[in-house]
């Protein structure tokens, strides 16, 4: 056993996310200062996330045949070269906005099935590291978390400072290192090299392999739910990421800094409440820990941005709502990981992610148009009030049962689940990197 792997993956997460933390605060506040559009920030969203879901409807497969390591490497030096390209086009005095858009969408495309390689890798890990899947998935999303919770203190601060560009420089160079971490450190790890396939590749060996995953999607109805439910608060939150609260920080709290703290509040107390998950969370029901987590991570951010413009009850509110965050993706990676066979996980993985992130593109988008029709105010409340209808979905639907349900062990590929019973892919993160 070893666990150096499981560490190196944690490393390039932390560096990687902390990075796209930065990115996540400097391209919205780069759109604003330089256009002044929210509608325009808006857009910029609708691109960077487009490509997401076509990367992860079609990836699964090629993530296998050429190997998880490598897909990982590969995409973070992509990332690298189309972020950093923003701001030495801007310093150069050549970028135009429709290249910002297509650097943006270039990111969007290569940088979901890098996650995802990554991630699928985490029950291999798990059993290298000696320990279990649960605390695996609880540690890898506490530091997940507590990344995102530097990256966006230290946006705010070098935005302040430096100015947007500043901040994509640094996020290109954390690219960079996390594929060097991952191409050193993964060697050697069976499941991290190219999956032998059963048939030599061709079209159609692909398009039937793609749709095994999508067929494990389909025939369990709590696996629909979870995809539905985190589909809808995944664009939910791109929309509030890209646009709402960026616009909301400009307006009413101060400026970056304090948007940058805001987004730190949420993510270190979304690193906390993993932490508590992997340490007790598995004493108690997952449906009802989920339903509440989502309940309180949802829908009171919009409802307390609407209604003050001062910065404290949002930054508490930001707190309790990271709180309640921390818990889902380590309850959502314990259950699906529990049902998917190794050999399934990356193309089921896949069709999953795609489906959960399906509607990001239209969130920042909708987002845009709303806050330069109706006003800020107006936008945050429509937001909030599809947030905290979502939300209730664990709570009136009997599918959701089936969370509770904790399987002896992992189904093999030749035992295929009936219409009805509850196969899983990775989890669904209802927080993007």
């Amino acid at each position: 056993m070893s666990r150096r792997p499981f560490a190196a993956v944690l490393a390039a997460n932390t560096i990687s996310i902390a990075g796209s933390s930065l990115t996540m605060i400097g391209v919205p506040w780069f759109v604003l200062q330089t256009t002044g559009s929210a509608g325009r920030a808006g857009v910029v969203a609708f691109c960077a996330t487009l490509p997401i879901v076509v990367a992860a409807l079609v990836g699964g497969p090629v993530i296998d045949r050429i190997g998880r390591r490598r897909v990982s490497a590969v995409s973070d030096l992509v990332c690298a070269a189309s972020v950093g390209a923003i701001p030495l086009l801007h310093y150069a005095g050549l970028l135009e906005f429709w290249m910002l858009c297509a650097l943006m969408a270039l990111g969007g495309l290569v940088h979901t099935p890098g996650l995802t390689a990554r991630s699928v890798l985490l029950p291999s890990l798990a059993a290298h590291a000696g320990t279990t899947v649960g605390r695996a998935a609880s540690l890898y999303d506490a530091v997940s978390r507590g990344a995102r919770m530097i990256g966006a203190a230290v946006a705010g601060l070098l935005i302040a400072v430096l100015g947007a560009e500043s901040v994509l420089l640094l996020d290109a160079a954390t690219f960079a290192v996390s594929a060097l971490l991952v191409s050193v450190f993964l060697r050697g790890v069976p499941a991290a090299e190219p999956q032998r396939a059963s048939e030599k590749t061709s079209f159609a060996a692909y398009r039937a392999e793609l749709a095994e995953g999508w067929r494990f999607l389909t025939r369990s109805r709590l696996l629909l739910g979870i995809t539905l439910m985190v589909m809808t608060t995944n664009g939910l939150d791109q929309g509030w990421s890209s646009v709402l609260l960026p616009v909301h920080g400009r307006e009413d709290l101060g400026g970056a800094t304090a948007l940058g703290l805001m987004i730190s509040l949420f993510g270190g107390f979304a690193l906390l409440g993993a932490l508590l998950y992997g340490v007790w969370g598995e004493r108690f029901p997952r449906r009802a820990v989920f339903a509440g987590a989502f309940l309180l991570s949802g829908a009171t951010r919009y409802a307390v941005a609407a209604v003050t413009d001062t910065p404290l009850p949002l930054a508490v509110t930001m707190a309790l709502a990271g709180l309640g965050a921390g818990v889902l993706n380590p309850v959502l990676t314990t259950v699906l990981f529990e049902r998917v066979p190794e050999e399934l996980r990356s193309r089921v993985s896949g069709v999953t992610t795609a489906g959960c992130e399906l509607a990001m593109p239209m969130g920042g988008l909708a987002a845009g148009l709303l806050v330069d029709g109706l006003g800020i105010t107006r936008a945050l409340l429509a937001f909030g009030g599809v947030y905290l209808l979502t939300t209730l979905s664990p709570v009136l639907f009997p599918a959701w049962r089936e969370m509770n349900a904790r399987p002896a062990a992992t189904v093999s590929r030749t035992e295929r689940p009936h219409p009805g019973s509850a196969p899983a892919a990775r989890s669904p993160h209802p927080s993007a990197k």
